[in-house]
């Protein structure tokens, strides 16, 4: 059976698939495996993967995790502690060590498909080396999003690489309509195969404040004890408070993104639904916001960038599901029988 690789950006949920997709294949008689060729950490200390841990004990492997993923790699990887060549037989090796135990294999791309590209290990360059079809999990906000689903289906088919098809993931209840029926007929206008929709849903997509923290550290002022609170939404505090008010009430369990000087704003935005506030530039907010935040159960982070940086930053941020969490587990698995044709998938990887 042919393995999978798993491509797409941020936000689009390449983990919950591939997990959803690795117990529907038990389910149905298969041995499936996981492997993650470039992973990350959490912060500067936590040198694991949390996918590759997650999956690891899902799936009960005892491989160790070094292998199940391979290398890690930060935004500035390229230098002379490397070398692509041994970096890309370690890859190939411990993808082999997975193969021989488990079919098939599902691979798990990183947050780019063209990360590690000058080294070699992009995931069209490794799909090529192990003979993997390629999945494609988007978010379709808007038509760019579209756009990117259409550039990485022909990219892959340029490249000679069996295309196993598009599954939309995390989109958003609005665009739900018109990615079932626009995107999906546009897109198999141009031969390509549409496999799902899955809607977004907070409890298995949504990042807590923990992922926020982690990706932005910085310093806690409240709320240590409240970091598994469930971010869904994200409003900027760039405007007077008269005008930020009906904004404030329409966004439920957000987080707020202000100066620390702007006390008169993170107190209207604890009067709401609040799931964290962070506050820019390094200032320190007046004692009524912390003893409210306290009082409200709410966290404040206080970082030292910018806003502008600080909202760069956030693209980051992406949920992980923790190998405890039952739940979103579980819907993990439903999303894909529910709202994909896996049937068409496993056929597809059986030929």
């Amino acid at each position: 059976m042919k393995s999978i690789y798993l491509i797409g950006a941020p936000g689009s949920g390449k983990t919950a698939v591939a997990l959803g997709l690795a117990l529907k294949l038990r389910q149905e008689g298969f041995n499936p495996g996981y492997f993650k060729p470039v992973g990350s950490t959490a912060g500067v200390l936590d040198r694991r993967d949390e996918d590759g841990v997650l999956m690891k004990t899902v799936l009960g492997m005892t491989d160790d995790l070094e292998t199940i993923v391979s290398l890690t790699a930060g935004n500035f990887y390229v230098s002379g502690q490397r070398d692509p060549k041994k970096s890309r037989d370690q890859v190939l090796k411990s993808y082999q060590r997975i193969a021989d135990k488990f079919d098939p294999v599902i691979i798990d791309g990183t947050s780019f498909p063209w990360v590690m590209a000058s080294f070699g290990l992009d995931a069209i360059s490794i799909a090529r080396d192990v003979g993997a079809g390629i999945l494609c999990t988007m978010r379709v906000k808007n038509d760019f999003d579209f756009d990117a689903t259409l550039f990485f289906n022909r990219y892959v088919v340029a490249k000679g690489l069996p295309l196993v098809g598009n599954i939309f993931n995390n989109v958003p209840r609005p665009m739900l309509a018109k990615t079932q029926g626009v995107y999906a007929r546009l897109l198999e206008s141009f031969g390509y195969r549409w496999l799902g929709t899955i809607p977004s849903r907070p409890e298995i997509h949504s990042p807590t404040v923990a992922e926020y923290y982690d990706v932005l550290g910085g310093e806690i002022l409240a709320g240590e004890d409240k970091l598994d609170l469930l971010v869904e939404d994200v409003l900027i505090g760039a405007m007077t408070i008269e005008s930020a008010l009906d904004a404030l009430r329409r966004a439920l369990n957000k987080a707020v993104i202000i100066g620390g000087d702007r006390s008169d704003y993170a107190l209207a935005a604890l009067e709401t639904s609040t799931s964290v506030l962070i506050l820019t530039g390094g200032l320190y907010p007046h004692l009524n916001v912390i003893t409210r935040a306290k009082e409200k159960g709410v966290p404040v982070i206080l970082v030292h960038y910018d806003t502008v940086t600080t909202i760069e930053r956030i693209s980051e941020v992406a949920r992980r599901i923790r190998p405890g969490d039952q739940k979103a587990i579980a819907l993990a698995l439903e999303n894909i029988e529910r709202y994909c044709d896996w049937q068409k998938i496993i056929e597809t990887l059986k030929t």
